[in-house]
């Protein structure tokens, strides 16, 4: 699969959100990594065997940390910034080590077992520690997450994210509806989130279901 026509798709999507949607400055970076790993998977998974998928996954680990970092800080109050524990390990993932970056995101966890980001940044390690795939342990860790916050989409979003990359985009889509759905009004990602949906259902047509009526 050329490459090409996937980078020309998210720059076009990317400036239709931006300029003609106006999403506000605030979501293009959590628009621009979801935009990159939406696309990527979909590319990955549309050209299984291929060797140079391997490549392309090693050579993505060097640049995916800051992305996950950012796309994970845009569900949070960016005037508070995260335990200790969560920031040595932010410095790990920005290397690509996965592996210590969860070590430290336990901890976070450990400490205080109530922090949803904690529960959060680990979830999204594991996963990519596990080479994109979701393991237990990272399904438990993005569960926790959820469960502190309802209304906090970060996890429903990663977590629908990890199903993407697996070729799941019916299970990934159901999870973004969700959030959706129980993401407050005055979120400052909700724009973003609704607009990832319905790109979502373009790329895997399924429209937004109808609601039923009474004959």
């Amino acid at each position: 699969m050329s490459w090409v026509p996937i980078i020309v798709l998210a720059a076009a999507v990317f400036l239709v959100a931006a300029f003609l949607l106006k999403v506000n400055r605030s979501g293009w970076t959590l628009l621009g990594a979801t935009l990159l790993f939406g696309l990527t998977g979909y590319a990955l998974q549309g050209s299984p065997g291929q060797p140079a998928a391997p490549g392309i996954a090693a050579e993505r680990q060097q640049v995916d940390g800051e992305l996950l970092i950012s796309a994970r800080r845009e569900y949070f109050d960016t005037s508070q910034l995260p335990s200790r524990w969560i920031t040595t390990g932010d410095a790990f993932a920005r290397r690509g080590d996965f592996a210590q970056a969860a070590g430290f995101y336990r901890s976070a966890t450990q400490e205080n077992a109530g922090d949803l980001e904690a529960w959060l940044a680990l979830g999204i390690a594991l996963v990519e520690h596990g080479d994109g795939q979701l393991t237990p342990a990272a399904l438990y860790a993005f569960e926790k997450a959820q469960e502190i916050d309802e209304e906090n989409a970060g996890p429903r979003y990663f977590l629908g994210l990890s199903w993407l990359r697996m070729g799941e985009a019916g299970r990934a889509l159901e999870l973004w509806r969700e959030a959706l759905r129980a993401a407050p009004e005055d979120a400052e990602w909700r724009e973003s989130l609704a607009l990832r949906v319905m790109q979502l259902e373009a790329m895997s047509g399924q429209g937004t279901p109808q609601p039923e009526t009474d004959d």
